[in-house]
């Protein structure tokens, strides 16, 4: 890699599997895209696919300046033979963890415990990698600006709330 980031203004549609819930889909527009924290991993810091959700977890917990945090489960690496780029396939690697973040500027003090759900997508052709996260509150702690919204304390699931149909 020559250190060159490029971004095209391609529709990019990511499909979630909810569980029995079955599939929700969501179409992203990568343009006008804030690139001011993108970064390039290091040559000397790439990481075998095995492992890369899990890395991938870490350094996300890291620049997040993230307390506690766990990795609870990793999926073994599998091939999506429908995402190809000159007939090679990516590979794709999740990683599920949980951690104590604040939410934008607020410090330590306000944390939430969440659990952080990450999907690595490696296009290897390309050598790029393309990571989704998503977060499911635990624990709202009364001083974070969530709380406010919907309160402190133990989180209810999204599937119990009526978050997911």
């Amino acid at each position: 890699m020559n250190g060159d980031i490029f971004f095209r203004s391609t529709p990019v549609t990511v499909v979630i599997e909810t569980g029995k819930n079955g599939l929700a889909s969501s179409a992203v527009k990568i343009d006008n895209t804030d690139v001011s924290d993108v970064r390039q991993v290091p040559d000397h810091q790439d990481v075998a696919d095995s492992g890369s959700a899990t890395w991938f977890l870490q350094d996300h917990a890291n620049e997040q300046d993230a307390e506690g945090t766990t990795i609870t489960e990793q999926s073994a690496v599998f091939e999506a033979p429908g995402l190809c780029y000159r007939n090679m396939p990516a590979v794709i690697t999740t990683a599920v963890g949980q951690m104590a973040v604040s939410k934008g500027r607020q410090g330590r003090e306000a944390q939430n415990l969440v659990k952080v759900y990450l999907a690595n997508i490696r296009l290897k052709e390309v050598g790029t990698d393309v990571l989704i996260t998503a977060y499911e509150p635990l624990v709202i702690n009364p001083l974070s600006e969530s709380a406010s919204t919907v309160g402190a304390g133990v989180a209810v699931p999204a599937a119990q709330s009526g978050g997911f149909l």
